[in-house]
């Protein structure tokens, strides 16, 4: 509650008439009255202008203000020119050395505090925004960052899965590979321990055994023993039993079948080395001393055989007759093919001089020889093959118990002459 010269005084009603004029005047009102004067005459004037009425305390606010946001944006600046601009249009100046402003809403006051309010915000939006982009393109970059090191982790995983997994499959087939080659290994000794057991290789033969054929025959033929053992073995038991005709006609055609596959391993064992088919170094000794042309002679088995068929009827009899005597010509004509093969080797080995000093002579005698040797491999081809259709013919005239029996004496035959080889090996000597 001020006096009212004061009042008077703060708005320059007092000093002068012409101050008081030049405010009216600007104002629009009359000088005097002002302070009670009529308020219908101006509503919006009054309405515009609240009334400082501690200007100190506003200019102390002020300037503290002022010295608080000396870093205020240029928004701040422009809002406050544009009110400046705006209270000189409308005629209001301030007195020397007074800070009076006319329209409340656009005071430096609001103005500042809501430049700063919105300058702040904006300030703030635009560094939060602007930290907020940073972070985001930093995030995007670190996200990209991450899926490139990611995709490289994965495929580099995937390729050490991959490496592994091969590893672990050549690991197991080389494991494999030893197993079965240990395998294969203890089998080979096994089945030398019997050709050894059997005698195969005694009474001092120097027989070649470095070509690969010979050697893979002389096992087949040791396995192929061991195999003809057992069947022996089923078709004693099977006669003892007493088992049906069919049955036993199964075993029958199963041991014809392993002479068969005995012919076809000789055929083989032929083309890689004659000598060692025709010299019997496959066989026992005792074997060997009733050996014809690299096997038994058929007639000489069907003689052996007889005995143990009967009773025989007439029809089979005259049968056997016939296929004993057929045999005995065809091994007779083998045989003088033989001596006359023999002959002629002879004859080309011992022509010509005696010395070597002739090498195109000799070299003609040698290349002479070797073909006639060719002709002996076509005779013991010729010879197994009698032989199988012998034993083919005699299980074709015999009944099925006959032939089983026949085999198995057959079988028992062979058996005894290699139990005998091993007797006279292991024989005590003085």
């Amino acid at each position: 509650d001020l006096p009212e010269d004061k009042c008077s005084e703060f708005f320059g009603l007092g000093k002068s008439n012409q101050q008081q004029a030049s405010l009216s005047e600007g104002v629009g009102l009359p000088g005097k009255g002002f302070f009670q004067g009529n308020y219908s005459a101006a509503p919006n004037v009054w309405q515009a202008l609240p009334l400082r009425i501690f200007p100190q305390q506003e200019e102390y606010r002020q300037a503290s203000q002022v010295s608080s946001l000396s870093e205020t944006s240029t928004e701040s600046q422009s809002a406050q020119n544009t009110t400046a601009n705006h209270s000189s249009h409308m005629g209001f100046e301030s007195p020397p050395g007074r800070h009076f402003q006319a329209w409340p809403d656009h005071s430096p006051r609001a103005e500042t505090s809501t430049s700063m309010d919105g300058d702040g915000k904006d300030d703030h939006r635009l560094e939060n925004g602007s930290r907020g982009d940073l972070v985001v393109a930093s995030g995007s970059s670190d996200h990209e960052r991450g899926k490139v090191t990611d995709s490289k982790v994965l495929r580099r995983l995937a390729q050490n899965r991959e490496a592994a997994r091969k590893s672990r499959l050549r690991k197991k087939a080389y494991v494999q590979q030893l197993e079965s080659s240990r395998v294969k290994l203890n089998q080979l000794e096994q089945e030398l321990d019997r050709v050894r057991q059997q005698g195969m290789y005694m009474g001092g033969s120097s027989g070649d055994h470095s070509h690969p054929g010979v050697a893979a025959f002389d096992m087949d033929y040791a396995r192929w023993v061991e195999e003809s053992n057992r069947n022996l073995s089923e078709l004693r038991s099977a006669l003892a039993a007493h088992v049906t005709d069919n049955d036993l006609r199964i075993m029958v055609e199963n041991s014809v079948a392993h002479y068969d596959e005995l012919f076809r391993l000789k055929g083989i064992a032929v083309k890689a080395d004659v000598f060692h088919i025709v010299s019997g170094m496959w066989k026992s000794p005792a074997e060997r001393c009733f050996m014809w042309m690299g096997g038994f002679r058929p007639s000489e088995l069907l003689k052996i055989l007889s005995p143990q068929l009967e009773p025989l009827t007439e029809q089979q009899l005259l049968a056997v007759c016939n296929l004993q005597q057929s045999s005995q010509q065809a091994e007779d004509a083998l045989s003088q093919g033989m001596e006359a093969l023999q002959q002629n080797l002879a004859d080309t080995l011992a022509g010509g001089s005696l010395g070597s000093s002739n090498v195109a002579n000799y070299m003609g005698q040698m290349a002479m020889a070797m073909g006639k040797l060719g002709t002996l491999e076509n005779f013991v081809r010729q010879a197994d093959l009698l032989r199988q259709q012998t034993l083919q013919q005699m299980v074709r005239i015999l009944t099925t118990r006959q032939a089983a029996r026949g085999l198995l004496a057959m079988g028992d035959y062979c058996s005894r002459l290699r139990a005998l080889s091993s007797l006279w090996v292991a024989r005590p000597r003085e």
